[in-house]
């Protein structure tokens, strides 16, 4: 873990250096995923139930058995406890209500010219979604990613989720089926990401591919994207909690252990104005890791790429703070609403001690799928315009070309495109 403060004469480049710190895979990846993705391209069906049992180490039958059933998924919907499936239903209301309220108006705007103009929205045909099943099952990830798509109207929603062993988790698929998904698939890796861009015999096509995954899953989304559309390439978790010396050591010490926990590779940073709290978090961190089942590793993300940072002040603090553009922000002081003004850059934003940000993984509203490694600079959380398209328009009438039409022979001529000068010209007499 670095303690740095920005006292230190050396604190510049120690914070550069944590900027630079590579978190992700050191492994290359692309040429293996390359590979996956022509023998899919290739083979189809075939490339799938191979790939399957080699990574996944179980032997469908056929390719039809890579589609889930909607009879398991009402069996697994039946086994979900009722608390637990009240639970994802609070969640999945709550989700879809911020989402809709996102939702834009097509607009027409009446030019004084002559000419009608407009935008419409439209949603793609077909979204794939991806669905971790590795470390750990995220019956979450399926609701963020499935309700936008459905709001926003898209008429098929395809989920591939890897199944190690053969086993789905029951409350996936439940979420699944909570959240609109049309069809599940028993596909993970590089060859469920090829396989929803070129398609196979049974797998359809998409035009937009969404969700996390692992560096093959990631490497194969850059690879596929402008076959497909994607929603970004997802890194490791990180959360920058801003706390000031009135906060609970433990509650800091626990919200960023809730990052650290996901992933080796997650990063968990403090910033704090107070020289107490930031001798005080670290020994929480100890000894609440000493506490959770994932502790190996919460603890190496925490020692490997965990940071506490003194500041002078929140002055200070904002601009540190938009220099890493976190993903998640926490902010625990005695404005928070007032500090969040002054910061540009987040992919999510938890104001004030009462607001973990394991209160938005869940069942706040907004979306946790959210831009990681400093990409919230440019980058923002999935919503339903990751589903939509805008169509512009013009309509004319003879008037509003002759009003408007001699600018753009002008124009026209003196980028030497004269078929396009003539377009118009012949149109209002012009020559």
């Amino acid at each position: 873990m670095r303690r740095l403060d920005t006292r230190d004469p050396g604190f510049e480049a120690g914070f550069a250096a944590l900027l630079d710190m590579a978190r992700d895979t050191t492994a290359r990846v692309d040429g293996a995923v390359a590979e996956i993705i022509a023998r899919v391209r290739a083979e189809g069906d075939a490339a799938l139930l191979d790939l399957t049992a080699r990574f996944d180490r179980w032997q469908p039958r056929d390719a039809a058995a890579l589609r889930v059933t909607a009879g398991e998924i009402d069996a697994a919907t039946a086994s979900i406890p009722a608390a637990l499936m009240a639970a994802l239903d609070t969640a999945a209301a709550r989700i879809e209500t911020f989402h809709r309220a996102q939702m834009p108006a097509d607009i027409t705007v009446p030019d004084p010219a002559g000419l009608t103009l407009g935008m419409r929205w439209g949603a793609v045909d077909a979204a794939g979604l991806y669905v971790p099943g590795g470390k750990a099952a995220y019956p979450s990830s399926v609701l963020m990613n499935a309700i936008p798509a459905r709001v926003a109207g898209v008429p098929r929603v395809a989920m591939v989720v890897p199944t190690p062993d053969g086993e789905l988790n029951p409350l996936v698929l439940a979420a699944a089926r909570r959240a609109g998904v049309t069809e599940v698939w028993r596909i993970g890796g590089a060859q469920a990401v090829a396989a929803l861009a070129w398609g196979t015999a049974s797998l359809a096509p998409v035009d937009k591919i969404t969700g996390p995954g692992n560096a093959y899953v990631a490497e194969a989304k850059r690879q596929v994207f402008g076959r497909v559309g994607i929603d970004s390439i997802a890194g490791p978790s990180e959360v920058v909690v801003l706390a000031d010396g009135a906060q609970d050591p433990a509650r800091v010490a626990m919200d960023l252990l809730a990052q650290a926990e996901h992933d080796e590779a997650a990063q968990s940073i403090l910033l704090t104005d107070s020289p107490a709290l930031a001798d005080a978090v670290p020994a929480a961190v100890e000894a609440a890791l000493a506490t959770l089942p994932r502790a190996a590793i919460a603890g190496e993300s925490w020692r490997r790429h965990g940071a506490v940072i003194l500041v002078r002040d929140w002055d200070e603090g904002a601009a540190l703070t938009d220099r890493l553009a976190p993903e998640h922000l926490q902010i625990m002081t005695a404005d928070p609403a007032a500090l969040f003004a002054r910061i540009r850059h987040a992919g999510a934003a938890f104001l004030g001690p009462w607001c973990p940000e394991a209160l938005g993984d869940y069942v706040a509203g907004p979306n946790h799928v959210l831009p990681t490694g400093r990409t919230a600079r440019f980058a923002s959380g999935l919503s339903v315009f990751d589903f939509l398209k805008r169509t512009t328009w013009i309509a004319a009438e003879e008037a509003g070309l002759r009003a408007t039409g001699p600018a753009a022979v002008a124009l026209a001529r003196a980028e030497g495109l004269e078929a396009h000068a003539r377009s118009i010209a012949e149109r209002i007499g012009m020559g």
